[in-house]
């Protein structure tokens, strides 16, 4: 194996590892910044040692052996330091040598729960929503402050300050490594999900750049929403939420074309969507379901996902269950791009000026005001109803809104299309 190889190993391996590496270290040192350092001291030994040796058999174990090492000299060096000026008595030798072996065996132990902590300690709400997606995805993603700067195109010092201020803020405020319990977890919980919801969504729909998609970041929030499905297995939302990013990104490769270029819903290749994906999203859900109680806003919108999914053409969608899926995660979580949603539903299901009035509702919301998708929605509408002129002035606002190169062309192709159609015919 070259050098290349071997790099291109290493990194493979820390892409698998690094999660379950800090997680271990981070419930013992109960700091996920030295956590973390420790890791990344570790990284730098493969980097060191793996060349010349060859990748070892388990190199997740040898991994953690030598971060458990680091660890383990630190404590002593730490104890050395305290008793600088003390005795060396006996009672405190011991003391040492008891808390160097209940460490060493308290990092070997299962590390299921320790990622679900290190998960609820990287989305605690003591941190910002931006430092929580910075964080998880440094974390739990085992991704370079290049990549998630680059995913989310900020500058690559911004993402490290982040990550830097996540970290002491952490430790400032004495965040216990731990998954909370009773009425802390509802709310905990519901942060996590926010975070992997935000970094699929991204990930699908990219708000800004180039690129109609960022596949990598679908792949690490799906990958973390099924870790975390199966560390907690009660968790209606958490299978939710999977249920939802599975069938979603079963789409993924009809979405775009041979160039690029966005695909929608409706005139998709139905044949190109991944029924695999839509297998387990539909097994998700089905999970979800049957754990009882009301439905949450992952589960209803991954039964509004169902519902495009068992749908062999687009004219066999069930838009009117899906509009009463809409009202029910409006009575939820009410907002008004939930509402926009469930005009869509509404104009498929009873008609476009039925939508049109809902959407029409919706203009003077403060919130939507910069919103590109509101005129393109609205714009779609007017252009069913036969309104070209109209159409063609929404699709043209709407391209003005959007911060993707590619839904801006997009947009600016169906603006087109309206001035083709509302043109008189000639002779």
């Amino acid at each position: 194996m070259t050098a290349t190889d071997t790099h291109r190993a290493i990194d493979a391996v820390w892409r698998i590892e690094s999660a379950r590496l800090i997680a271990g270290l981070a419930r013992m040192v109960r700091d996920v910044g030295l956590a973390e350092e420790l890791a990344q001291d570790a990284l730098v030994a493969a980097l060191e040692k793996w060349p010349e040796s060859g990748v070892p058999d388990n190199p997740g174990a040898w991994l953690m052996a030598t971060a458990k090492h680091r660890a383990i000299d630190r404590l002593r060096r730490s104890k050395r330091l305290e008793r600088k000026h003390e005795e060396l008595g006996r009672e405190l030798e011991a003391r040492q040598e008891r808390a160097v072996s209940d460490f060493e065996a308290a990092i070997d132990d299962d590390i299921g729960d320790d990622l679900l902590r290190l998960m609820f300690t990287a989305c605690h709400p003591v941190l910002s929503t931006e430092a929580r997606v910075a964080l998880t995805l440094r974390l739990l993603g085992g991704l370079s402050t290049e990549e998630i700067a680059r995913a989310f195109l900020v500058p690559e010092p911004t993402i490290a300050q982040r990550i830097v201020r996540a970290k002491r803020t952490l430790a400032e405020a004495r965040v216990p490594f731990e998954v909370p319990r009773g009425d802390e977890l509802a709310a905990r919980l519901s942060s996590v999900l926010g975070v992997l919801y935000l970094v699929f969504n991204e990930g699908y729909s990219a708000t800004a750049g180039d690129d109609w998609m960022r596949p990598a970041l679908c792949e690490e929030a799906l990958r973390l929403g099924r870790i975390l499905a199966e560390l907690a297995p009660k968790e209606p939302e958490a299978h939710g939420l999977v249920a939802l990013m599975e069938i979603q990104a079963s789409r993924s490769g009809a979405r775009i074309g041979p160039s690029g270029e966005p695909i929608l819903l409706l005139d998709q290749d139905r044949a190109r969507w991944d029924h695999i994906l839509i297998h387990r999203g539909l097994a998700a859900l089905e999970r979800a379901e049957k754990l009882g109680g009301a439905l949450g806003p992952y589960t209803l919108q991954a039964a509004i996902a169902a519902c495009h999914a068992r749908a062999r053409t687009p004219a066999e969608t069930d838009w009117a269950r899906i509009a009463a899926l809409y009202d029910a995660l409006a009575q939820l979580t009410p907002s008004p791009v939930v509402e926009l949603n469930r005009a869509v539903a509404v104009a498929m299901a009873f008609g476009p000026a039925a939508g049109l009035e809902l959407v029409d509702g919706l203009r003077s919301e403060p919130s939507l005001k910069g919103y590109h998708l509101l005129p393109s929605v609205r714009g779609d509408l007017l252009k069913k109803l036969g309104r070209f002129g109209e159409a063609r002035a929404e699709f043209e606002r709407a391209a003005a809104l959007t911060r993707n190169a590619r839904e801006r062309e997009l947009l600016i192709e169906r603006a087109r299309g309206c001035a083709g159609a509302s043109a008189p015919p000639e002779g």
